[in-house]
């Protein structure tokens, strides 16, 4: 998976390949959504969406897939909240993986 470098860049060569091998997961349908939003959006998150993408990497496939799709909201995942991420940054990754942007 590559990650889209054409434009001005918020991270670091060494991050941009650290998230693009924190990327490759074992559904196919997370795999999918993560080429996307590698593609259009990885390259220009801002600090605090940064953090939130990675914690949400931190996730089991099935709970991040859930988290995308919708099944589940980012408050009943322990897991995050224990992070005290920021919650609009978090949002805003959440919209862009899903394609509801």
């Amino acid at each position: 998976m590559t990650m889209n470098t054409h434009t001005q860049s918020n991270m670091t060569p060494e991050q941009v390949r650290r998230l693009s091998w924190r990327c490759r997961r074992g559904l196919l349908e997370l795999d999918i959504v993560l080429q996307r939003f590698s593609e259009h959006h990885v390259a220009n998150l801002n600090p605090q969406e940064l953090l939130a993408f990675d914690g949400l990497l931190d996730l089991p496939d099935n709970e991040f897939l859930d988290l995308v799709t919708l099944r589940v909201h980012v408050s009943n995942v322990a897991a995050l909240r224990d992070k005290k991420l920021d919650a609009v940054a978090m949002q805003r990754v959440l919209t862009k993986l899903s394609g509801r942007e």
